[in-house]
């Protein structure tokens, strides 16, 4: 019991003294039915789950109930390699702005998913996590142009984000 206690303390001594990072700023309102469908996901830094993905893609799709349902589709490690498949459900935290979702890819656990850049005509999106540890750079096509790409990174590093992290995502043309 002393154990615990000792390691308790310590970990909330350590969260006191870890500095402080602004919150992601989200972008100011989601049209919902507008951003359901399919994005590639251009650029990344990838979760360990997501490791050696490529051709990888968010399907969403908006439910009666106003969850999302989404499917991430992927290929390991190659282009060939058959489509794999995984599902998840997320629901809209802030029904104000419908820009900061929470993701459940397995019960209980839900995960920030926060539209941090949007682009009006909805071609061009960014999805950060609080940590600054994850980011989806991702478009309505399989290609980015580099000036796009670049900009995109230029506002994920006015986010916080270390953009060497962020690497590109192998994506084959439209499917």
């Amino acid at each position: 019991m002393k154990t615990i206690l000792a390691l308790s303390l310590l970990a909330l001594a350590a969260c006191s003294s870890a500095p402080k990072i602004a919150p992601l700023k989200t972008v100011p309102h989601v049209d919902l039915p507008r951003f359901m469908g399919g994005w590639y996901v251009i650029g990344t830094i990838p979760w360990i789950i997501e490791k050696d993905n490529v051709g990888t893609m968010d399907v969403y799709a908006l439910r009666p109930d106003g969850k999302i349902d989404i499917r991430y589709v992927f290929h390991k490690k190659s282009l060939q390699a058959p489509k794999q498949e995984w599902k998840a459900t997320a629901t809209v935290v802030n029904a104000k702005t419908n820009s900061e979702w929470a993701v459940q890819f397995i019960w209980p656990f839900k995960a920030p998913y926060l539209l941090i850049d949007l682009s009006s005509d909805y071609q061009r999106t960014i999805v950060g996590h609080p940590s600054r540890d994850l980011i989806w750079i991702m478009s309505r096509s399989p290609q980015m142009t580099e000036t796009d790409y670049a900009a995109a990174l230029d506002v994920a590093k006015q986010q916080g984000y270390d953009t060497s992290r962020i690497t590109r995502v192998p994506q084959k043309p439209q499917d």
